[in-house]
C-alpha cells in the first residue's frame, strides 16, 4: 500500500517530465525541418552563395529570400523600392507602392532611361511608355507620351477613369492633360548633348543593348496582394514612333493576385515575342518556382534567337514572398526590399 501511495505521488511529476522532453523533441524536429525545407524550396540567387538564415522573435527560423511586405524592383533602383516601402507602410496598398516606387526614377534626371532626362528618338523627342497592374487584374498603360514627367501615373488614371486599357500618342497626352497633369520638357541638356554626339557618329544606327535600364517594380502588401508597374523612355535614338514591351501587360509586366508577378528590362523586341512576363506567371501557376519560371523565360528567347548582341533581365514574385531574377548576360542588378532590409543584388545569367 505504501509503495502503491509513493507512486502515485511521484507520477504527476513523472508524466510532466516525459511530456515536456516530448514537447521539445518536438519543438526540435519543426525547427530542424523548417530548416531543411528552407533549404530546398528557397535556394540563394547568388551563385556560390548558401542559403542564410535570420532567426526572429517567435524563435522559428525564416530564410533570407521569403516574406511579406516586399518590393523588388530592376536595376539598382534601391531610391524607388524605398520609397514604394515607405508608401506601403503608409497605405498598406502594392498598387500604390509600385507607382509611388516607378515616380522615383520617372522624376530623376540622372536616369537615361526613364522619364525627365531619359534619351531622345532618334528625331531628338524623348516619348514614353508605362503600364500598372493591380491585384483584381486591372490595367493601364500609355504609350508613345511625351511631354509629361509620370506616365506611370497617367496609366493608373488610364485604368481607373476609362473603360481602356491603353492609350497612345497625341491621344494619352491629351487625357493627361484632362486630368491635371502638367506640359513640361522631358529633354535635358545632357540627353541633348549625347543626341548630337550619336547623330555624328552612329549615321542613324540605334543603340541597344546597354541602353534599357527600364523600371519594372513588383510589390506584395501585408494583405497579400500582389501589383506591378513599368516605365520607361525605351530604346536610346529609336525611330520616332517605335514602342517597346514596357507598356504591354504580359509582355513588360504581368501580375496574377492567385498566383504572383514578373516585369522585364531589355530589349523589349524579345520580350514581346516571347510575352514574357505571362509566360513567367504561367509557369509559375504550373508549379514553377519563381527562379525557375525566370530562367525558362529566358531559354525561351536563347534557343530561339540570335542572343549575342542581346541584353534581357526578368524578375518574378509568387504569393509566398519569394522571388527570382536571371539574365542573358552577366550585369543585370535588381533592388530587394524585404524583411526591413533595401539590397541590392545580382543576378545569375545564362552566359556566365
Amino acid at each position: 500500500m505504501f509503495a502503491f501511495c509513493s507512486l502515485l505521488l511521484i507520477l504527476p511529476s513523472y508524466i510532466n517530465t516525459i511530456f515536456s522532453i516530448m514537447i521539445t523533441r518536438k519543438d526540435f524536429l519543426k525547427k530542424s525541418s523548417l530548416i531543411a525545407v528552407g533549404g530546398l524550396l528557397f535556394p540563394s540567387l547568388m551563385k556560390g552563395n548558401k542559403v542564410m538564415q535570420k532567426e526572429f522573435g517567435n524563435n522559428d527560423f525564416i530564410p533570407l529570400g521569403s516574406g511579406k511586405p516586399l518590393v523588388i524592383a530592376t536595376w539598382n533602383n534601391l531610391k524607388a523600392t524605398e520609397a514604394a516601402m515607405n508608401k506601403m507602410k503608409e497605405t498598406n496598398s502594392a498598387l500604390d507602392a509600385v507607382e509611388a516606387g516607378a515616380r522615383v526614377p520617372e522624376a530623376d534626371p540622372e536616369d537615361t532611361s526613364v522619364g525627365y532626362g531619359g534619351m531622345p528618338d532618334r528625331d531628338g523627342m524623348v516619348t514614353l511608355d508605362a503600364c500598372i497592374m493591380d491585384e483584381k487584374g486591372n490595367a493601364g498603360s500609355v504609350t508613345f507620351l511625351q511631354n509629361i514627367m509620370h506616365p506611370i501615373s497617367v496609366a493608373r488614371k488610364v485604368m481607373e477613369k476609362t473603360p481602356h486599357v491603353m492609350l497612345s500618342g497625341d491621344g494619352a497626352y491629351q487625357f493627361a492633360i484632362a486630368q491635371g497633369f502638367k506640359k513640361e520638357n522631358l529633354l535635358t541638356e545632357k540627353a541633348r548633348l549625347a543626341w548630337e554626339d550619336w547623330k555624328k557618329k552612329n549615321n542613324y544606327i540605334p543603340i541597344g543593348e546597354k541602353n534599357h535600364d527600364t523600371i519594372g517594380i513588383l510589390a506584395i502588401d501585408e494583405k497579400n496582394n500582389i501589383s506591378g508597374a513599368c516605365t520607361t523612355s525605351g530604346w536610346a535614338f529609336k525611330m520616332h514612333g517605335r514602342v517597346g514591351d514596357s507598356p504591354i501587360i504580359g509582355a513588360g509586366m504581368y501580375v496574377d493576385n492567385e498566383v504572383g508577378g514578373a516585369c522585364a528590362t531589355g530589349v523589349g523586341e524579345f520580350v514581346m515575342k516571347t510575352c514574357g512576363s505571362f509566360l513567367i506567371v504561367e509557369l509559375m501557376r504550373n508549379g514553377r518556382s519563381p527562379q525557375e519560371a525566370v530562367e525558362e523565360a529566358i531559354h525561351r528567347i536563347v534557343k530561339r534567337y540570335d542572343y549575342k548582341d542581346l541584353q534581357i533581365g526578368y524578375l518574378a514574385i509568387n504569393k509566398k514572398g519569394e522571388h527570382g531574377a536571371y539574365s542573358i548576360k552577366p550585369g543585370f542588378n535588381y533592388a530587394l526590399h524585404q524583411n526591413g532590409e533595401n539590397r541590392k543584388l545580382d543576378s545569375d545569367s545564362f552566359v556566365k
